[in-house]
């Protein structure tokens, strides 16, 4: 037995019914022991206001309760609406989040579009960094999810957060959530020897140690360095169950949580990509010599 803190493994739950109702019920036919819900409709500017009793029934569960916020939002954009929209649903998302008993709230670090980036990332830290002066102490951090290296990304690779921090002045309530398929294809070679614990060191030396906050644990179907963000069943893809077994094993991931965002539309797929990890997260930690 390992004195480390054991990362809880879970999923990216649907909450058709309610945040509690539907979420835990699917949390727990997967055996999902965290989970990562969305507060909003993931595509669309609405801000949807909770239902108190389902937001408690969520909130007291003993469950850890993470919220991804929507996929427009872009601090990045020239676009003065889709600007100030971001602004209003991270804001709404925070909130939300602190409601729901949130330990963080995931947002993509964006796209410069048509803009330079050195333009995107003084917008970043002009209309960013007061929200995070917003959080109260009880509020959830922030957790910037980089890219899989799309043209114009602000972020992608573990190295190009810390302009990002830079723009933020490092702010205590920022912290990173690293997509696994996301790092894949924006380069890191999680499947090279020694690759996942160089991305780690690379993290660590970029924002510093305790930033690591969430793993969104993704196999991927194509290639490291593809740009493509197309995510596959855990060790189903291209990177296969050994990165995920050397994330668990490495004490700079020590006690993070790890949520699955895989393909499938019931239980039984998710189900069994937390068993896998489950599995992993018990195979011991090689020994260096």
């Amino acid at each position: 037995m390992t004195s480390r803190e054991q990362s809880p493994i879970g999923a990216h739950v649907p909450v058709a019914g309610g945040l509690a109702t539907g979420g835990l019920k699917y949390a727990a036919e997967i055996g999902a022991e965290v989970v990562q819900v969305f507060v909003s409709n993931p595509r669309g500017w609405a801000l949807t206001t909770g239902k108190a009793a389902e937001d408690a029934r969520l909130r007291d569960s003993g469950v850890p309760v993470y919220v991804h916020a929507n996929y427009l939002i872009n601090f990045g954009s020239p676009n003065a609406d889709t600007l100030g929209r971001s602004v209003e649903s991270v804001r709404h998302a925070l909130l939300r989040g602190r409601e729901v008993g949130a330990r963080g709230v995931v947002v993509h670090t964006g796209s410069a579009v048509s803009q330079s980036y050195e333009d995107a990332m003084a917008q970043v830290g002009r209309h960013l960094l007061p929200l995070l002066d917003e959080i109260p102490d009880d509020g959830p951090d922030l957790l910037l999810e980089p890219m899989a290296g799309q043209a114009h990304m602000l972020c992608a690779t573990v190295q190009q957060l810390g302009p990002y921090f830079e723009a933020l002045e490092h702010h205590p309530r920022i912290g990173v959530c690293l997509d696994t398929c996301h790092a894949f294809a924006a380069g890191h070679d999680l499947t090279a020897e020694g690759g996942v614990a160089a991305v780690l060191e690379a993290l660590v030396a970029t924002v510093g140690a305790g930033r690591l906050k969430l793993i969104h644990a993704n196999d991927s179907k194509d290639p490291c360095g593809s740009g493509r963000d197309r995510h596959e069943n855990i060790g189903a893809g291209l990177m296969g169950e050994r990165p995920f077994a050397e994330l668990f094993a490495d004490p700079r991931a020590a006690g993070v949580p790890f949520i699955i965002e895989t393909p499938g539309r019931s239980a039984e797929p998710h189900r069994a990509d937390v068993d896998v990890l489950k599995r992993l997260r018990g195979v011991p930690a090689p020994v260096a010599g």
